[in-house]
C-alpha cells in the first residue's frame, strides 16, 4: 500500500497517508494510457472544416467555349477541380471525431496515471485547501510551500469558488473535482495537487 506524506497549506509535513493500492499503486499501462489521452483530443475536436465542391462554387455555370475546333482542351465549366477559385475533389466537411471507450479501459487509463504520479514522486496531498476569500496571492503562496515550480492540476472533493477562482489566472495550473478528474490533464502537468478529501473520493469510486 503507498504511503506518501500530508501537508499542510504552509509547506510543511503533517503526517502521513495511505493512498490504496487498487487505486495509486498498479502497474502503469502506458498503452491504455495513451488510448485514453487520444480519445480526450479527438472527442475535443471541432470537426468543422469544410471546403466546397465544384456544385458549391458560385459561377462557372456555362460552358467557356465550345466543345471542338478551338484547339484547347475540353472544359464544361470553370468551377472544376484544375481551375483556379474552382472546387475541391473530396476536401474535409464537417465531420464528428468522437467516439467511446470502453468503460473498463477508462478505469484503467486513470488508476495507470494516478499510480505514475506516485511512483515518480509527483503528487503532493494535502491535509485541507481553504481560502476565505477569493485571492490569487494566497493561492501562489501556497504552490510557493509546495515548491511547485512548473505545472499543477489541483484536485479538490466538493466546488470551492474561492479555491477555483484564486487558481484561475495562474498560468499552468488548473483545479479538477474528484468527480471530473481525467487522463490527460493529469498527463499534461507534471504535479499532482490532491486533497485528503479528494484521494477518499477517489479511491471510493474507483477501488
Amino acid at each position: 500500500m503507498p504511503k506518501v506524506d500530508l501537508y499542510d497549506m504552509n509547506g510543511k509535513v503533517v503526517g502521513d497517508i495511505d493512498l490504496s493500492e487498487a487505486v495509486f499503486g498498479i502497474d502503469v499501462n502506458k498503452e491504455v494510457v495513451h488510448q485514453a489521452v487520444v480519445n480526450q483530443l479527438a472527442n475535443k475536436r471541432q470537426g468543422t472544416q469544410s471546403t466546397k465542391t465544384k456544385s458549391e462554387v458560385r459561377g462557372g455555370g456555362i460552358k467557356p467555349w465550345k466543345q471542338k475546333g478551338t484547339g484547347r482542351a475540353r472544359q464544361g465549366s470553370i468551377r472544376s477541380a484544375q481551375w483556379i477559385k474552382g472546387g475541391i475533389v473530396l476536401g474535409p466537411k464537417p465531420r464528428s471525431y468522437r467516439y467511446t471507450l470502453p468503460k473498463k479501459v477508462k478505469r484503467l487509463a486513470l488508476k495507470s496515471v494516478l499510480s505514475s504520479k506516485v511512483s515518480e514522486n509527483e503528487i503532493i496531498v494535502l491535509d485541507k485547501l481553504n481560502f476565505d476569500k477569493i485571492k490569487t496571492k494566497q493561492m501562489a503562496e501556497v504552490l510557493k510551500n509546495l515548491k511547485i515550480d512548473g505545472t499543477a492540476v489541483i484536485l479538490i472533493a466538493d466546488k470551492n469558488e474561492n479555491v477555483e477562482r484564486s487558481a484561475n489566472n495562474i498560468p499552468g495550473v488548473k483545479t479538477l473535482l474528484a468527480n471530473t478528474i481525467n487522463v490527460y490533464d493529469i498527463v499534461k502537468h507534471s504535479k499532482l495537487i490532491i486533497t485528503k478529501d479528494a484521494v477518499s473520493k477517489v479511491e471510493e469510486v474507483y477501488a
